[in-house]
Order: C-alpha cells, then structure tokens, then sequence
C-alpha cells in the first residue's frame, strides 16, 4: 500500500507540474467585420471618403490555441469534446517562445490588412502601383532602390502586379545585367543597369528586393482589430472594406443584405483565397455566434463539410469574385456554390 500511494502521489506531481508536449484546440471568438472592436472603433474606418451603412454581419473566425498545458488539463480539455489536442511542434518551431508566435501572428495579421485593403481597391477601380517593400542589404538592389519605389519595368517588362518582377527573372542568369525603371517618390523614373548575384537556392539571377502592391486613392483606410493575429481573416476583411465604400443603388452595396454570414481565407493582394488552418473549430465558432452562412476557401470544403454544425450553410469561394457573386446569389435568393 505504501509503494502504491507513492506511486500514485509521483503521479498527480507529475500530472500537475510537468507540461506536455501538445497544444489544446478550440473555437476561438468571432468577429463582425462590419462592426466595433472591444474598444468601441469601427473595424473598418475610411477616412477622407464618405462611407455607407450596412445591414446584416460579416463575421471573421478564430481558433483558440492553449499552450503549456499539464496532462490533467491536457486529458480534461480532451474529454471535454470541445477541444483537440495536436503535437506542438505543428504550431511552434523548435526554441520558439509564445512571443515570437505572438509577433509572427501579429505580422501576418498585418499583412493580411495590407493585402485586404489592396484587393478591395483594385475591385473597386483603383490604379495600383508595385512598389519595392524590403531590399536586401548587400544585394544587387541594395542602395540603388529604397523601400517605397514605384516599380515601372524589370528586365524590360512592364510591372503591373508584384507576381510581375520576379517573372521578370525567371529566364535571368547570374552575372547577367538586366535595366530596372522605377520611381522615387515625387521624382521623375529612372532606369539603371544592375548587375545579377547568386544565391543557392535558385538557378536564376538574383536581385535582392521583395515587391508589394500599393492601392493609390485620394481616401485611407484602416482596420482596428485588437488580440487577433495570423492571415486568415484576410477574406472578410476585404468583403468589409467594398461594401462600407459601395453606395447604396450599386450592385455590390450591403453585401450582406441583413444576414448573419461568416467566413474565413486568406487573400492575395490580386484577390485570390487561400486555404486556412482549423476550419472545423471556425464552422463551430461561426454557428454559436449566429451565422446561418458561411464563406469556405475551395481548398478547405472537405474538412469543413466533416464538422458541419447543423444549421450552417457552407458556401466554396475561390477568389474574391466568386465570394461577391455568392453573396449576390445569397440576397437574391439563387442557388450559392456549396461545398
């Protein structure tokens, strides 16, 4: 009895104070896109432009992820049918902190913005430069070019995407000079030679810039959205963004149309969606918050269509067009693309 009840004692030590190597997965809190962040602010706020009321949501979703958990909490959290466990490694690189995670979440969320913001302008007709986002220091571009410079043409194509410059390279050998135009702010273009490097991990010439798009319209607008990070809400956030500067009378105004709808994906800044993780806690997370619809990346339906709450109808989104041609679909009452 007295090696059992130490045994037993070593046991509930271990199980309280050792951490096991998983994270517990959940759904995490929705957010309406259309509406106010915990502090009261607009999510979308446009500022030098009028915007135009909304009715109905546009909810992004989350997942909650729990770190450091005891194989108590660990079993606890997995009995309770609400949460999975998955090996931490799918979620932290080895040596990282929940710091570095956090800045990386909050990184891509922020990339996310700039993407959502340039997707919805481009729809909505505005021109859209390239311009150089980061040059890499000691690189061919490295004090010829500055971050912020328009992007006129590479190796003598015409840039009109970011995607543009490095198809610009991809027939290019090292050594080799190629001429860049380009276009400093309030200065008039220019077009250097510059010669080409070496890297290992391509064959072709390498420059050392990365580019991005950048929406050029007499107005700004922002995303205020506390607490969250990673790239998924980038979707939502554009839908947001069009049907707060879409006026009434317009095709494409009140994307909603009064419903409850949610979704989730990336997006490219030339409207494309992209898969996400945790589809199945986010279909979940968007019922219990009320959406009746919800927008699924192409890539995503078959996960999303095993976790189908009942109740929620899953809609399969490829690109930004079709996202606004299934919620035309949705107030018109036509048939929607499901998964």
């Amino acid at each position: 009895m007295l090696v059992s009840g130490a045994l037993f004692l070593v046991f509930v030590v271990v199980g309280f104070l050792v951490q096991v190597p998983y994270v517990a997965i959940s759904p995490g809190p929705t957010y309406d896109t259309l509406g106010r962040d915990a502090a009261g602010n607009a999510v979308i706020q446009v500022n030098g432009k009028q915007a135009y009321p909304t009715t109905g949501e546009l909810r992004m979703t989350t997942v909650s992820l729990n770190d450091g958990i005891n194989l108590f909490t660990a079993l606890g959290l997995w009995a309770s049918g609400r949460y999975a466990l998955a090996p931490r490694e799918e979620y932290y690189k080895p040596g990282e902190t929940n710091e570095q995670v956090k800045q990386e979440n909050i990184q891509q969320l922020q990339d996310s913005q700039s993407n959502a913001q340039v997707a919805a302008l481009r729809h909505l007709g505005y021109p859209v430069d390239v311009v150089a986002k980061t040059i890499v220091s000691g690189s061919p571009a490295d004090h010829v070019l500055a971050p912020g410079d328009k992007l006129v043409t590479v190796n003598g194509k015409q840039v009109k995407e970011a995607a543009d410059v490095a198809a610009a390279l991809t027939t290019t050998k090292p050594g080799q000079s190629v001429a860049i135009s380009f276009q400093a702010d309030g200065q008039p273009i220019r077009t250097v030679p510059i010669t080409l490097a070496q890297r290992s991990d391509r064959t072709q010439g390498f420059m050392g810039l990365t580019a991005s798009d950048r929406a050029v319209a007499p107005f700004n607008v922002g995303i205020s959205l506390q607490d969250v990070g990673g790239p998924s809400a980038g979707l939502m956030f554009t839908l947001a963004i069009i049907d707060r500067l879409t006026p009434p009378g317009k095709a494409e105004a009140d994307l909603a149309g009064g419903r409850h709808i949610a979704g989730t994906g990336e997006i490219s800044e030339t409207g494309v969606v992209g898969p996400i993780g945790g589809i199945s806690f986010k279909v979940v997370g968007a019922r219990e918050a009320g959406a009746t619809d919800f927008l699924v990346p192409e890539h995503n339906c078959a996960e999303a269509v095993s976790a189908k709450p009942d109740g929620l109808n899953l809609i399969k989104v490829s690109t930004l067009d079709d996202a606004l041609t299934q919620l035309e679909n949705l107030k018109a009452g036509r048939p929607t693309t499901h998964c």
